[in-house]
């Protein structure tokens, strides 16, 4: 653990923390005292620890010097959820957003946008750059990404040398040989490791349309050292149905097509048939863990999703609920002419959301990928 250190009661930090609405943990501290200091910092914590507060204060600093702070993210909802957040701190007149669909206020001091949008800067030689003094590169670790992570290695590289780099990574194993390779291509820079995990990470399994616990938390309690067991509720079930197999595997199958369609034969669907996204989403709807995302690979496989759920009787929103969707829908889609709502599956499109259902993917309109975001942020 790291520990936290004085702040100066004329310093930026202390005026930094006075609009704020908790006191700073140790890491956060520590690393923005850096930062006021005159270092670059790689910050290492993990998911929910309050990394970004770090990167809000590179933008406290740049506004109180008069100088720019670029805030970059590796995808637009990112920047976008980003850009409202500091907008609501600082106001709309100091702060931009620039990214592949969207710019807004662009000569604003302070600017969120993807990091590509960087990289091209850098490469045209752009005006905007002048009086840059600080970039966050949130979510650093995406330079392990083999498609995308030389664009985060090139920003790093040609940033001008006078630019203090604030780097913010999710914990990685080899956070001091990464901070050493930063200190190597930008100079001074202080590495702040925080593995407090300050939101729990629970895992789960669904087997048919029971959740369980992965593992038996209870048992371990707050004891460190101790590994993690298998829930035995779990295993037990996983047994009985393995059970339940090994049984229907003496019973004579039909080979070839059932009336039904599927497969009677050796190798057809069994009882471990995995259950429908439908499904899925309804247990965790009953177990309070909504909203959610789920992760498909594939543009075509998330607006897929979408219309399947849409064929069941799933409806995640209340009456109050479906009220204020419709307003951000309306307010958002106002300018689409009613000629195009067809050949854009608008009709479809304003279900999905009404009853709490939607994909998000960079091949969406950029009106409807807006009207996502801004219903997902506010947990519609």
């Amino acid at each position: 653990m790291t520990t936290s250190p004085e702040i100066a009661a004329d310093s930026q930090l202390a005026d930094f923390v006075t609009g704020l609405t908790f006191r700073l943990d140790p890491f956060q501290a520590q690393a923005c005292a850096a930062l006021e200091r005159g270092h670059g910092v790689l910050v290492c914590a993990p998911t929910g620890a309050g990394k970004t507060v770090v990167g809000e204060f590179a933008v406290h600093l740049a506004l109180a010097a008069g100088q720019k702070c670029f805030y970059t993210t590796p995808i637009k909802a990112l920047s976008n959820q980003k850009h409202n957040d500091l907008v609501r701190r600082y106001g709309a007149d100091k702060i931009g957003l620039l990214t592949g669909d969207q710019a807004i206020n662009g000569d604003a001091p302070v600017v969120v946008m993807t990091t590509e949008v960087l990289r091209n800067m850098l490469y045209a030689g752009s005006p905007a750059l002048q009086g840059l003094s600080y970039v966050v590169m949130d979510e650093v670790h995406f330079l392990a990404d083999r498609m995308r992570g030389a664009v985060w290695e090139e920003v790093i590289l040609h940033l001008p040398e006078e630019v203090r780099l604030v780097s913010l990574s999710a914990t990685v194993s080899n956070a001091e040989e990464f901070g050493g390779w930063i200190k190597t291509v930008r100079g001074d820079t202080t590495v702040v490791v925080d593995e407090h995990r300050p939101v729990p990470l629970w895992q789960h399994v669904l087997v048919g349309k029971r959740l369980f616990d992965l593992f038996d938390y209870e048992s371990v309690g707050d004891r460190p050292g101790r590994a993690h067991l298998v829930d035995p509720e779990l295993a037990r079930h996983i047994a009985n149905r393995r059970e339940a197999e090994r049984l229907t595997d003496w019973q004579p199958r039909r080979r070839g097509p059932s009336r039904s369609g599927g497969s009677g034969g050796p190798g057809g669907p069994g009882i471990y048939r995995p259950p429908s996204r439908p499904d899925v989403i309804a247990t965790l709807d009953r177990e309070g863990l909504l909203p959610a995302i789920t992760f498909i690979f594939s543009r075509a496989g998330c607006d897929g999703a979408v219309k399947q759920c849409l064929r069941s009787s799933l409806k995640l929103t209340t009456p109050e609920d479906q009220a204020r969707i419709a307003e951000v829908i309306d307010r958002r889609c106002a300018d689409l002419a009613d000629a195009d709502l067809e050949v854009l599956d608008y009709y479809e499109f304003r279900e999905g959301l009404l009853r709490g259902l939607a994909a998000h993917h960079a091949g969406m309109l950029p009106t409807f990928r807006h009207t996502v975001e801004e219903l997902f942020t506010a947990g519609l």
